[in-house]
């Protein structure tokens, strides 16, 4: 989950830099800059599934420990 949050970091700070000279005038960035912005959603998609991977781990422990529980 962590590394999906630097991952959209990184494409979230390319895309306001590739932004920028569009509001300053100045020349545009290379192609392989507005790539590096697609990293912002794969980031996402890295963070989302790291979540739910989280989730099911713990409902996984929830469930384990109700029959425990149950079993005594």
């Amino acid at each position: 989950m962590r590394v999906g949050g630097i991952v959209f970091a990184v494409g979230a700070l390319a895309t306001l830099v590739t932004f920028a000279p569009m509001f300053l005038g100045t020349e545009r960035f290379p192609p392989i800059a507005y790539f590096v912005c697609m990293l912002m959603g794969l980031g996402f998609a890295l963070a989302a599934a790291g979540l739910l991977r989280s989730a099911a781990e713990q409902r996984r422990q929830a469930g384990d420990a109700a029959r425990r529980l149950s079993e005594r």
